[in-house]
């Protein structure tokens, strides 16, 4: 199958360079992996924003914020015996675990949906003591007259999934961590089904199993059970190493529509990210009625082939106008991009498929 997905000509919208650091001298070094919504009749992107301070020749530096939203610059020298280096996320110091970045939420406007301006401070900073090494990927779902942001939550303690709410994007409440880790790739459906509240998430742990994709139900959006596995990596195909959900499920005739995305080791060179799709039973969303063979989208251009890290492209984001979905997705986990994709011709790829 071919690529189904038509890419902005401006990609990428957002640029690291884009966007104006949060503490003066700071390098932001990624602006991926948006969340996405209409609000009053404009598109607002919650770009996830990794930045760092100056590197200085000899040292390796952390940041990390306090319980109270402080933040805290740990610097270590490269020849420190107990130093142990990874890739260029970040290091370990006598078994304790480090960050090179971190991230934090910053809104872009746009009245085009394609041409964005980035605000010049931060939307949400982590706050709390299960944020202190940042905020990542969130989703946004317009739900009964509010906006719920989930997103990853990472602390020492490991990632879980955190969760705010809006009907202004200038005042949010909290609500805590509802998924504890590890856990992340979480998203709300748009309504209640059957009287409950539903999402899907993704445990991340190690040993048995795998990251796939699961679904939960609540009465209340704080309080979740009945969760369920739903899919699975699948061995030997372009999802073979990893699954997770993209933003809300689109609601349409044939059942709920769910684009997520799924990776494959290449050795040495790390993981391929494409996209897929699922369909879900609109009264019983725990099952799959359809599930992409071939990615609807993949690595392809240079920006999604280069990059912090190249041959990705993620979604956590999304804005539906009739049949059009405006699929806006990181690329090689350093910049924004946009491209269209219609509803009908993906749910006409999962004709016959499991």
């Amino acid at each position: 199958m071919s690529d189904l997905a038509t890419r902005f000509a401006i990609n990428p919208v957002v640029r690291p360079e884009d966007v104006p650091p949060s503490v003066e001298g700071f390098e932001v070094t990624c602006a991926f992996n948006p969340g996405a919504f209409s609000y009053k009749g404009r598109t607002g992107l919650v770009l996830r924003v990794a930045e760092r301070p100056p590197t200085r020749e000899g040292f390796i530096d952390s940041v990390t914020t306090s319980e109270t939203g402080e933040l805290v610059i740990t610097s270590f020298a490269l020849d420190d015996p107990d130093l142990t280096v990874g890739d260029s996320r970040g290091f370990s110091h006598k078994g304790i675990d480090y960050l090179t970045t971190l991230s934090h939420f910053r809104m872009a406007w746009s009245d085009d949906g394609e041409k964005f301006e980035v605000d010049a401070k931060p939307l949400i900073v982590g706050s709390s003591a299960y944020e202190t090494l940042g905020i990542e990927d969130a989703r946004v779902t317009e739900l009964e007259g509010r906006y719920y942001l989930t997103y990853t939550a990472v602390s020492r303690n490991g990632y879980g999934v955190g969760m705010r709410s809006t009907t202004d994007w200038e005042n949010f409440q909290e609500h805590g961590v509802v998924i504890p880790p590890f856990n992340k790739d979480c998203t709300l459906f748009t309504e209640k089904i059957k009287g409950s509240y539903h999402m899907l998430h993704r445990p991340t742990g190690a040993g048995l199993g795998g990251p796939y994709i699961w679904s939960a139900k609540s009465p209340d959006l704080i309080h979740w059970g009945e969760h369920k596995c739903i899919a699975q990596a699948r061995p030997g195909m372009w999802d073979s190493a990893r699954v997770g959900a993209g933003a809300a499920p689109i609601k349409t005739s044939e059942g709920w529509l769910e684009i997520y995305h799924g990776a494959e080791e290449l050795g040495v060179n790390g993981h391929r990210y494409c996209l897929g799709a699922l369909l879900l039973d609109l009264d019983d969303p725990t099952k799959v009625l359809a599930r992409s063979h071939d990615p609807i989208m993949e690595p392809t251009e240079t920006y999604e082939r280069q990059g912090f890290f190249g041959n990705v492209v993620f979604t956590n984001g999304h804005v539906v106008k009739g049949d059009e979905i405006t699929l806006y997705y990181g690329a090689a986990d350093s910049y924004s991009c946009g491209a269209r994709l219609s509803i009908n011709q993906i749910l006409t790829s999962l004709k016959g498929v499991r």
